[in-house]
C-alpha cells in the first residue's frame, strides 16, 4: 500500500510536472474492522507508519485529504503529520461540503423533471445539521433519483441499510438495560431531542465500553444529528430523518423479537386470552411485554408510523403460534384489514381481526369505536 502511494505521487509528479494530491476516504475503517478480528494495536502501528512515509517525509506529496468517521487522534496515528487541519461536525469550516444543499437538491430534482419529489425527498434525506449548514445525506438523494427514474410510482426506502450494517444501532438499543436510556430512545423515536455530552477523541478498541461512548458513535457516523447550536461539547440530539427513523424502529423490533423468542410461556398466555376474548388480560400482557423491551409512547411524527410499530410488534407476538394462520394488511369485503387470525381446533373453528389504531391525546374508547365501526362497515 506504502509503494502504491509512492508510485501515485511520483507518477503525477512525472507525467503533470506538480506534486500530488493524495485522497484518502475512510481512513479509520481498516481500524474498526481491525478492533473487531483483535488486531488492533498491529493496524494502528501500521497506519501511523503508512501516514508518516507517505503524508510526511513524501517529497512529492502537494496535499493530502483523509476522511472518516472518528477522530482517532488519541492513537497518535497522526503523529508528526505538517499543518495538521480537523473539520469536524462541529464546524462551520466547509459544513456545507459534507452532504447536498437544499438548493443542490432543488435543482437536481428540477433537472430530471421531479419537483413535485421535493417534499418526500426532504422528509427522508435531509436534516441534517453540520457547523452552520443544513445538508442531505449525498448517497440516498443519488439513488432515489435514479429509483425513480425507473418507476416514478415507487415509495422511498432505506439506501442507507443497503451500505452499512448498522451494527452501531443494534448495539445501543442492545444496551438499553436503564431505564434513562430507554426513555430517551422514545423522545428520539418521537421526534424530540436529548442532550448529551459528546466526545471526539474515540479509540475504536474503547468505544463500546460505556453507552456515553455510544452516544458520540451514533452522532459521529450520522445516525444522529445535532438540532441546535452546540454548548461546548454538550449536544442536543435529533433523529434526522424518515429513514434513520424507521432505522432505529426496526432496531427496536427485532430486539423485541428476540425477546419473545426467549419467552414462549408468556407468549402463550397472551395469544390464549387472545383466543377466549380476555381483553383485560391481553391488555395487562401486552403492556408488560412493552416495558421489557421499550414502551414508545410515540413513534414517529406522523400517525401512520406510530400504528405501524405496534401493528408489527403484534405480528411479532402471534408469529410464536406457528399453527394459527396470520395474515396482514389484505383486502376482505370492502376494505383492507390489519391483522386476520383463523385459528382451528378439534372443537371449533376461531376469526380473528385486529384493526391497530393509535389514540391521540389518549383517547382510548373513542378510536376503539371508530375501529369497530370501520370492521362492520367494510364487512
Amino acid at each position: 500500500m506504502y509503494r502504491s502511494l509512492k508510485t501515485l505521487s511520483g507518477l503525477l509528479q512525472k507525467h503533470f510536472g506538480k506534486k500530488a494530491i493524495i485522497l484518502i476516504d475512510e481512513y479509520d475503517v481498516p481500524l474498526a474492522k481491525a478492533n473487531k478480528q483483535g488486531y488492533y494495536r498491529e493496524m494502528v502501528l501500521l497506519i501511523r507508519n503508512l501516514f508518516e512515509q507517505a503524508l510526511k517525509t513524501n517529497p512529492c506529496l502537494e496535499i493530502a485529504v483523509l476522511t472518516g468517521c472518528l477522530r482517532v487522534s488519541k492513537e497518535s496515528i497522526f503523529t508528526g503529520l505538517n499543518n495538521l487541519k480537523m473539520y469536524t461536525l462541529l464546524d462551520s469550516r466547509c459544513d456545507e461540503y459534507f452532504g447536498f444543499t437544499d438548493e443542490e437538491v432543488r435543482e437536481m430534482l428540477e433537472y430530471y423533471g421531479f419537483s413535485e419529489y421535493y417534499d418526500i425527498t426532504k422528509e427522508w434525506y435531509d436534516g441534517y445539521k453540520i457547523g452552520q449548514a443544513n445538508v442531505y445525506n449525498p448517497w440516498d438523494v443519488i439513488n432515489w433519483c435514479d429509483q425513480i427514474r425507473t418507476d416514478m410510482n415507487k415509495a422511498p426506502k432505506s439506501y442507507w441499510t443497503n451500505s452499512s450494517s448498522n451494527e452501531e444501532i443494534q448495539r445501543f438499543i442492545q444496551r438499553m438495560g436503564d431505564g434513562v436510556t430507554q426513555a430517551q430512545v422514545e423522545k428520539l423515536i418521537s421526534g424530540e431531542t436529548v442532550q448529551k455530552r459528546i466526545e471526539e477523541q474515540l479509540t475504536y478498541d474503547t468505544i463500546y465500553s460505556n453507552t456515553d461512548n455510544l452516544w458520540s458513535l451514533l452522532y459521529a457516523t450520522g445516525y444522529l444529528t445535532q438540532s441546535e447550536t452546540p454548548e461546548g461539547n454538550l449536544v442536543r440530539l435529533t433523529i434526522p430523518n424518515a429513514e434513520v427513523r424507521g432505522i432505529f424502529r426496526d432496531a427496536v423490533l427485532r430486539l423485541f423479537e428476540k425477546r419473545i423468542a426467549q419467552d414462549g410461556a408468556a407468549l402463550s398466555d397472551f395469544c390464549e386470552a387472545l383466543k377466549d376474548g380476555k381483553a383485560a388480560e391481553v391488555e395487562k400482557l401486552f403492556t408488560e411485554y412493552l416495558k421489557q423491551t421499550i414502551s414508545i409512547r410515540d413513534t414517529a411524527v406522523k400517525k401512520e408510523f406510530k400504528e405501524s410499530f405496534y401493528h408489527g410488534i403484534l405480528l411479532g407476538i402471534l408469529g410464536y403460534k406457528g399453527d394459527w394462520g396470520i395474515e396482514s394488511n389484505r383486502k376482505s369485503g370492502d376494505g383492507f384489514y390489519d391483522i386476520a387470525i383463523e385459528i382451528e381446533d378439534a372443537s371449533m373453528s376461531i376469526g380473528i381481526i385486529i384493526e391497530v389504531k393509535y389514540a391521540e391525546g389518549g383517547n382510548l374508547d373513542s378510536e376503539c369505536k371508530k375501529a369497530l365501526k370501520q370492521i362492520n362497515d367494510n364487512d
